[in-house]
């Protein structure tokens, strides 16, 4: 924000300079005048070159920093960077047949680093003479050592058996929504275990989505390490993004903020482009406008706010209490409804508890998903997000069918046993095994007073009083959530489908995309808003030893 640079000094200098001299006399040919990075970089550019090459002890043959992250935003010459920092790698390179890689998502973005990277060297006689460019498998090679630059999209080559060295992986955002990229990545970086020198720096922007899969877990530990909660003195994170601060008083907006997360504003970015496209899309609700910030000024996506999508979604983050547990929700409410929905074997099997505090009369959410591994192969897109939300604990894959109805049927089992329980709101289609387990589990097929304890809840149209009843709840702030990745997900899904005077939330509006515990959600609050009456009172309930294990 001081302007200064976020990167810093090279380990050692003389190599650091070395290698930006040869760096800096590379064209860039798309620009006018074709210019070297030398005459048209920003510092921040050179910055980042002596980092990368300065992180190499020449006395011993080690490259002592193994990995480089670089966040930045849209527009910024990220590839085109990208495509002169693994030329000069090349051109450095002193092993001979030795393969260099850029590893890019798509065809398309594989050509953005090798184009570049061709007309560096046609634009150059002496480095023409040395290297022979192979267009049609996009690779670059050394005339004498044989050493080689290759550019490879993930869609359509292999990288396995690959044995590179040095390798840069180009817009890791989309990597993030593959299932397969932390194999993928093992596979190209597998040489670099023989190899003391080696290294792989991972460009990216921020994700047109909430971050998922290997950029999540990536963008993670970048952070991490650079806020100083986990010392790695091998990886270098560079990571152009507003603090705190600034997106909480959202100032990011501020034309004059612009050139925090674009340090090439002025040069390959145009600060009036951005002013512009700022005020032709802040008033868009398509979800346009959210992406612009994403990809052009590196604000990371939370819920996916569309024109088509629940109402409610506005209000669900603010509703977020961290740490509302089934534990401290039995602990804290005087009666509690359950939901439950899906349960297909491509589907999530989703399970809302719903209580009344008994203290403020407001209502507190705990939402639990199960999932079978075959919706991991046959929903390959949300893959990744559901393994994230398994590794947060939010959502348990199982391990074979009846698990899951199983462990669902326990954790009603205890609302039950500490006397809470008013209802059960069941979507009555395909439903058996669900029942049949809350039987096993020894749950009454009446509550105490004589009524049904499991209810039937109408979907479709005649869902929607639930749903507004919950926009309500969430806007007026008598609503609370455990604020879980999980349902931001789900509530981010959910498209609204106006139908007559009603609106639907279905999983066909929705497409592949999970919803179930958001639809288990509206269940519970359909029983919750009849109004039940309280369990006992307040020193029965003290006195059940359930509760007093919750306690």
């Amino acid at each position: 924000m001081e302007r200064r640079s976020i990167i810093p000094p090279p380990i050692f200098v003389d190599e650091a300079e070395r290698a930006l001299a040869i760096f800096k006399e590379l064209h860039v040919v798309d620009l006018p005048g074709k210019p070297t990075f030398g005459e048209c970089s920003e510092e921040w550019v050179f910055d980042f070159v002596r980092a990368i090459f300065g992180g190499y002890d020449s006395e011993t043959g080690k490259q002592l920093i193994r990995e480089y992250g670089l966040l930045i935003s849209k527009k910024n010459s990220k590839s085109t960077i990208a495509a002169g920092i693994m030329l000069t790698a090349l051109i450095l390179c002193w092993r001979e047949e030795e393969e260099h890689l850029i590893l890019a998502p798509t065809k398309e973005v594989a050509d953005n680093s090798f184009k570049p990277a061709a007309s560096m060297i046609r634009e150059d006689d002496e480095l023409a003479a040395k290297f022979h460019i192979q267009d049609h498998i996009r690779t670059i090679s050394h005339r004498v050592n044989r050493n080689s630059l290759k550019v490879v999209a993930a869609d359509t080559d292999t990288v396995s058996g690959k044995k590179s060295g040095k390798v840069l992986v180009d817009e890791l955002w989309l990597f993030g929504k593959r299932s397969n990229a932390s194999a993928m990545f093992m596979e190209a970086l597998g040489g670099q275990v023989s190899r003391d020198e080696g290294w792989v720096i991972y460009l990216t922007t921020q994700s047109d989505e909430p971050p998922a899969g290997v950029f999540k877990e990536k963008l993670d530990y970048w952070r991490k390490v650079r806020d100083g909660k986990l010392v790695d003195r091998k990886t270098l994170p560079v990571l152009y993004e507003f603090p705190e601060r600034v997106l909480m008083a959202k100032s990011y907006v501020d034309p004059s903020n612009f050139y925090i997360t674009n340090p090439n504003i002025g040069r390959s970015v145009s600060a009036e482009w951005l002013e512009d496209e700022l005020r032709k899309n802040e008033a868009k609700t398509d979800g346009t406008f959210q992406q612009f910030l994403a990809k052009h000024l590196n604000v990371e996506i939370g819920l996916a706010l569309r024109s088509d999508n629940w109402a409610g979604a506005l209000f669900w983050e603010q509703q977020a209490k961290p740490g509302l547990t089934l534990s401290s929700l039995i602990r804290r409410c005087e009666v509690v409804d359950v939901g439950i929905d899906g349960g297909g074997l491509d589907d999530l099997l989703g399970l809302a508890a719903v209580g009344r505090d008994r203290e403020t009369g407001e209502w507190l959410c705990w939402t639990k998903a199960w999932a079978h591994p075959t919706v991991l192969a046959r929903r390959k897109e949300v893959a990744p997000r559901l393994l994230d939300l398994q590794e947060a604990r939010e959502l348990v894959i199982v391990k074979q069918i009846g698990q899951d109805v199983s462990e669902l049927a326990s954790d009603v089992k205890r609302i039950y046993d500490a006397g809470l329980l008013d209802k059960i709101g069941v979507d009555p289609s395909g439903i058996g095994a669900v029942l049949d387990a809350l039987v096993e589990a020894e749950i009454p097929e009446k509550n105490d007073n004589g009524d049904p304890m499991i209810v039937g809840i109408s979907q479709g149209w005649k869902l929607g009083g639930s749903i507004k009843t919950t926009e309500r709840k969430l806007a007026e702030g008598t609503l609370w959530h455990g604020g879980t990745a999980m349902m931001n997900w789900c509530v981010g899904n959910a498209k609204v489908e106006p139908r007559g005077n009603a609106i639907l939330i279905t999983k066909q509006a929705s497409g592949t995309a999970k919803i179930d515990p958001l639809m288990a959600l509206f269940n519970a609050v359909t029983l919750m808003a009849l109004n039940p009456e309280g369990r006992g009172s307040l020193d029965d309930w003290l006195s059940n030893p359930v509760v007093a294990a919750h306690a």
